[in-house]
């Protein structure tokens, strides 16, 4: 199938949003609660973060294990990498992660303001003025050969489905409301258009996980 542009392990809650209002240093998630929409993940085996042994297996762990699968390059937007807005007062700001991000690849952060590149550990992030297309055929072009992660945030996936570009998709929706935020969807069948569509229960019951992939 050559490379693809996958969405993978993306959480909204079940009123669609992906983030909630007022994103801060403090609060990447604004007024949402991480632990209600990640629970799913962190409970598993392979949970990158997990210090203590044990964890669920099944499909929930198949999930957290098959996130770095194939996958050459991630792209997001600037609001997941940070919650600075317009141009760079302090470039010292390096992400969420410290210095090991989880990505293991080039970073492809989509911004109006580019800032030098840098690397942390293995990974190397790159701030692009790109459109949809251009953003994935310079992440194509890094990954060698995999797979492109598109990691999110809700308007950077919405600004790829609008240009016809994601492949798959899997998104676990929480049972739990915001109310408000950035929105990915008012409802996953918008999609039913391009895509076919699984929708399979969390074997914990904590989520449930939309399988999308274009007809």
């Amino acid at each position: 199938m050559g490379q693809l542009l996958r969405v993978q392990n993306f959480m909204v809650s079940s009123d669609g949003f992906g983030t909630g209002e007022g994103q801060s240093l403090e609060r990447p998630f604004g007024h949402a609660d991480p632990g209600a929409l990640f629970s799913w993940a962190g409970a598993t085996a392979s949970w990158p973060n997990r210090t203590d042994p044990g964890g669920s297996r099944g499909l929930d762990d198949y999930f957290t294990r098959d996130f770095a699968r194939n996958i050459g390059a991630e792209i997001m937007g600037r609001n997941k990498f940070s919650p600075l807005r317009g141009p760079w007062e302090n470039e010292d700001w390096r992400g969420w992660w410290g210095d090991e991000p989880p990505f293991h690849t080039p970073v492809f952060v989509l911004t109006h303001h580019p800032r030098p590149s840098f690397t942390l550990s293995d990974t190397t992030f790159h701030f692009i003025d790109a459109d949809p297309a251009t953003a994935l055929a310079r992440a194509k072009e890094a990954a060698q050969g995999k797979d492109v992660r598109l990691g999110g945030g809700a308007t950077t996936i919405r600004e790829f489905l609008d240009a016809d570009l994601v492949d798959t998709l899997h998104v676990a929706v929480a049972p739990v409301k915001l109310g408000a935020g950035v929105r990915l969807w008012d409802s996953p069948e918008e999609l039913l258009d391009r895509f076919h569509c699984d929708v399979v229960p969390s074997p914990g019951g904590q989520v449930t996980h939309h399988l999308f992939w274009r007809k």
